[in-house]
């Protein structure tokens, strides 16, 4: 079975199946539409990635470092499909005006890009919307040779004769919606009636003519472009059977899919995963920026000795005042749960020996014993500050409930290690108050 009877053959199980559920059209579509706007951009030397045209289609996120011309390529692309998806419904008729007005929807507006002179010159040259060009368009093969396209002044006839002849084929009962979409691309090509855009535009004219026969449009994939153009040069070298089967073997894909869609099944091809996890990335890059500075011993080194330091010699210094309001006072540290017999005096000292890639956690803890107010029933207090140490920031929490977190290479400020010291002293100092308060009223 050739590529075209396994098409037809799949259109009119497709039409069985019509008319498709809302939901299911509009799945369909969506995927339809992000795959030919990545695909057919492109081909044509578009650098935006599948996340990055997703995003920019669905969300309005733009891709950073990339051209802004890229960015209004797609835009533009995709408010042509948009359109024509809409004239489709409308029943419009093909013509050289709506062939202008589309043109003009793809390339958004004027601008300039690199030619070449009728003897093979390097040149530059303005690219008008929605107008047949006024300068040749030819273009160098790999071979170094020129392949030529219709000249301005041929192209106006040309595409009078191509409407002419779409019409009459088209008005034809018996045609091959296939055969003539697929044709029709090829003379367009043939003619490059406008100074850029030209590919676009052919693929989004026969993909114009199928719908309007009920087919789901043609997605000619990046990665499939040296088979595409293949074909096209077989059929400038006058043999248009190959490109015909080409069109046709992609139009089976396309209505596979259709197929599965309309039977509400999963429509996902064995790339989409990836194509999902691009547009993460791009999502992702649009909040912000990417974490530079992760876990190694030198990051946690530098947090303690910059930041976590100062916080607790402060904490240590602010925590004695309380120290004669009790019997006994001891400080403690714990390196990940494991408690270190240090010394008042050296415990900041002898800490930073301790910690490594490997700290998960550091605990400074004072344990005041036996508060010493004779009318006051006998109390304790534990005082604690705990730095966890994470896989990209390190945070500090007190028992007051304060928590701040950094990144590796972020420090504390002077406000933020005030907050966290003085909220834990005023939390033992709020405690001691109660206390007076309660034996005030209960005396």
């Amino acid at each position: 079975m050739s590529n075209i009877e396994k098409s037809i053959k799949l259109k009119a199980e497709l039409d069985a199946l019509r008319p498709l559920k809302k939901e299911d059209e509009m799945r369909i579509m969506q995927k339809f539409r992000l795959d030919w706007n990545y695909h057919s951009n492109h081909l044509e030397g578009n650098t935006l990635t599948y996340g990055e045209t997703k995003a920019l289609i669905l969300f309005g996120i733009t891709a950073q470092g990339k051209p802004l011309k890229d960015h209004f390529e797609i835009t533009g692309h995709d408010e042509a499909i948009k359109w024509v998806i809409d004239i489709v419904k409308q029943k419009r008729p093909l013509t050289e005006n709506f062939i202008r007005e589309l043109h003009k929807l793809i390339l958004k507006e004027p601008y300039e890009v690199d030619a070449i002179t009728p003897d093979g010159q390097p040149t530059k040259k303005r690219v008008n919307i929605g107008e047949y060009k006024t300068s040749p368009n030819h273009v160098k093969t790999k071979t170094g040779e020129i392949f030529r396209f219709a000249t301005p002044e041929e192209t106006p006839a040309l595409m009078n004769d191509l409407i002419l002849w779409y019409r009459n084929k088209s008005d034809n009962k018996e045609a091959n919606p296939i055969l003539l979409a697929a044709e029709f691309h090829y003379k367009f090509i043939r003619i490059h009636p406008f100074d850029d855009g030209n590919g676009r535009t052919a693929r989004i004219l026969m993909n114009f003519i199928l719908m309007q026969f009920g087919y789901p449009p043609v997605i000619i994939k990046t990665e499939d472009k040296e088979n595409y153009f293949a074909a096209l040069r077989q059929a400038d070298a006058g043999q248009i059977a190959p490109f015909i089967e080409y069109i046709a073997h992609n139009l089976a894909h396309s209505l596979e899919i259709m197929i599965k869609g309309a039977k509400g099944e999963n429509i996902e091809e064995p790339d989409d995963i990836d194509k999902e996890i691009a547009l993460l990335e791009q999502r992702l890059k649009s909040i912000g920026p990417t974490i530079e500075i992760t876990k190694t011993r030198d990051s946690v080194f530098s947090a303690y000795s910059q930041s976590i330091s100062e916080l607790m010699k402060r904490f240590l210094e602010k925590a004695a005042l309380f120290e004669k309001f009790y019997v006994e006072n001891s400080v403690s540290a714990f390196v990940n749960e494991r408690i270190e017999s240090f010394g008042k005096a050296s415990i900041i000292r002898e800490t930073s020996y301790r910690v490594d890639e490997y700290t998960n956690n550091i605990k400074v803890q004072i344990e005041y014993k036996g508060f010493k107010q004779k009318e006051i029933p006998e109390f304790g207090h534990i005082s604690q500050l705990i730095i966890f140490f994470d896989y990209t920031r390190y945070r500090v929490e007190n028992t007051a409930g304060i928590s701040i977190e950094k990144l590796y290479g972020e420090q504390l400020s002077e406000a933020e290690i005030t907050q966290l010291v003085n909220s834990e002293i005023k939390k033992h100092r709020d405690l001691i108050d109660a206390k007076i308060e309660e034996l005030k009223k209960n005396g």
